[in-house]
């Protein structure tokens, strides 16, 4: 496993610590519910160094990355960040992720040379790029991959503007959601402050060099901690995300499944100039509709449901599988995602979830759940 910049801080902390996409990461602290609510509540910090980030710099990125992504890369302007997938080539996705537009604060002197920086999840990096460099040939683009130097701390919470805003000069409680500036932060230089993050609950995500982290870390903790700051791991991201009805690629999204079905038609712009890896696949899924759809659903039982859990129709028929699922600890009780056929996923529909030997009782419901 490889470690991040901040594994021994984690270690220090008393973390339990597992292997996820090949890095050595915490998953929890002093426990998943506690982690968790102090994000709903106030803030927690996140290691997130695992993440891949791509620079794409040319006189053709924007055009590349039309060709590339399925939101409109176009609609960017310097200082903003944009959600978009990768469509594969049979309607599936290659990959989620963040298209930051780096331009004028990049430290850049090339007329005309457009750049932006690409947050890939850890477990697609290697695949992403080899992805991206195929797409790439034809393009005057060029693609440097930052990640092994590039470190990530999410800071997250309605308290997070308040309890960072001393580290940096930087206006946070300012900054729109989905735009970044770079400046200075905890007494590091050349480092992106984005309102982005993977909770719902608002905060930052904190870009430096994997030699300024640990510094970083260790001053948003002393500096937070009038707020209760709490280091958090994955497991309370997981809940924090499912809550909040957000995909997770792995098991919400693949290869195989359609943003369509997925419910993210929204950055899929079928409608954009620019051709797309599956384009006319999907404009054709959209005429017809989809066959199946990603929905929430929460169970009357306190049992959890967990990934590939089949999911069956009120009379018994199977229509479906569960793709993620937790016990909420907002809502304290269990909640899930999966997918079913199109014609059962009206919200209020009753459905079963089969674990072991029993089918227990649920009910699909509007996303997100909180």
């Amino acid at each position: 496993m490889k470690p991040t910049p901040l594994t021994d801080r984690h270690l220090e902390l008393g973390a339990k610590m597992a292997e996820f996409a090949g890095y050595n990461m915490p998953i929890s602290y002093a426990g998943i519910t506690e982690e968790h609510h102090a994000v709903r509540n106030s803030v927690g910090i996140f290691d997130v160094s695992h993440m891949g980030e791509f620079i794409v710099k040319g006189p053709q990125a924007t055009a590349f990355l039309q060709s590339a992504t399925s939101n409109d890369v176009s609609k960017l302007l310097p200082g903003d960040v944009q959600y978009s997938c990768m469509p594969n080539k049979k309607g599936g996705i290659v990959d989620d992720l963040l298209v930051y537009r780096l331009d004028d604060v990049a430290e850049m002197t090339e007329t005309g040379v457009e750049t932006y920086m690409l947050v890939v999840n850890a477990s697609n990096e290697t695949k992403d790029w080899r992805w991206l460099k195929r797409l790439a040939r034809g393009f005057e683009v060029k693609l440097q991959n930052i990640s092994a130097r590039t470190g990530l701390v999410a800071i997250q919470g309605p308290k997070a503007a308040e309890a960072l805003q001393k580290l940096t000069d930087i206006p946070l409680a300012d900054m729109k959601y989905y735009s970044f500036k770079r400046g200075r932060f905890a007494g590091c230089n050349n480092v992106i402050v984005s309102a982005t993050g993977y909770t719902g609950s608002g905060g930052f995500e904190i870009y430096a060099k994997n030699k300024d982290l640990a510094k970083i870390w260790d001053k948003v903790m002393k500096h937070a901690a009038k707020w209760d700051i709490k280091p958090c791991g994955l497991g309370a991201r997981d809940t924090l995300r499912l809550e909040k009805g957000y995909c997770l690629y792995g098991n919400d999204i693949n290869d195989k499944t359609s943003p369509l079905e997925a419910g993210l038609g929204w950055i899929t712009k079928l409608n954009k100039a620019a051709d797309f890896p599956s384009k006319d696949r999907l404009l054709k899924q959209k005429a017809e509709g989809v066959k199946r759809k990603l929905v929430g659903f929460v169970l009357d039982e306190r049992r959890v449901p967990r990934h590939d859990f089949i999911i069956k129709s009120r009379r018994g028929a199977t229509i479906g599988e569960v793709t993620s699922g937790t016990h909420s600890p907002s809502l304290d009780k269990p909640i899930g995602m999966g997918y079913v056929k199109s014609k059962y996923a009206e919200v209020g529909s009753k459905i079963k979830i089969v674990i072991g030997s029993k089918e227990l009782d649920a009910t699909i419901v509007k996303l997100p759940f909180l």
